[in-house]
C-alpha cells in the first residue's frame, strides 16, 4: 500500500482555530489577492488552499455556510461543478499537471479540516510529485508561491470567462 504523507499540514491541524469561519469571512473582503480568491461566481468562489498538498491546490466553496451536501441548493452545486471544470482547465493551461484529485471531504471522520463549511478540493498532480523530502526533513517542496499561483490562476479564470 502506498501512502501520501503530508506532515506540513500538521501546522494547520494543530494550530488554534480562530473564531468564525474563514470561508465566510474571506469573500467579505475586497482584497482577493490577500485572500487568495482566484474567482468569484454568483453562488460560490474559488480560492487557493493556504496549506496546499500541491502547487495550485484550489478549493471551491459556496458563499452559504453549509456543512451538509444535502443542504446545498442545486444552483450552487451546479456552479461549483462548473467552477471545478474551470479550475482544471486553468491548472492545465498554467501548470500542465498529469492528473487531478477532486473531491469533498464531508465530516471530520472523512478528513474534513473545515467540517462546518463544505468545499470542493481540486488538487493538481504530476507523475512522481511526492518525494523523500517530507519523510526525511519534514519539509514539503512547493515550487510556486501562493502569490504567483494567484496571479496566473486568476488571470486564467478571467481569460476563460472573458473578463
Amino acid at each position: 500500500m502506498e501512502r501520501l504523507w503530508a506532515p506540513w499540514r500538521l501546522e494547520y491541524i494543530t494550530q488554534e482555530k480562530p473564531d468564525g469561519c474563514f470561508l465566510c469571512e474571506k469573500p467579505l473582503s475586497d482584497d482577493d489577492r490577500a485572500n487568495y480568491i482566484v474567482y468569484r461566481g454568483s453562488h460560490a468562489f474559488v480560492l487557493l488552499n493556504a496549506f496546499p498538498y500541491n502547487n495550485g491546490h484550489l478549493m471551491i466553496a459556496p458563499y452559504a455556510h453549509l456543512s451538509d451536501l444535502d443542504e446545498l441548493p442545486r444552483e450552487t452545486l451546479l456552479e461549483m461543478v462548473d467552477l471545478c471544470q474551470d479550475a482544471t482547465r486553468a491548472l492545465r493551461l498554467t501548470s500542465h499537471p498529469d492528473g487531478f484529485n477532486v473531491g469533498f471531504n464531508l465530516g471530520a471522520a472523512a478528513g474534513a479540516g473545515i467540517k462546518d463549511h463544505l468545499h470542493l478540493h481540486v488538487v493538481p498532480r504530476w507523475a512522481g510529485d511526492t518525494n523523500f523530502m517530507p519523510v526525511l526533513a519534514d519539509v514539503r517542496v512547493v515550487p510556486q508561491s501562493l502569490e504567483r499561483a494567484w496571479e496566473v490562476l486568476s488571470q486564467a479564470f478571467r481569460d476563460m470567462r472573458g473578463i
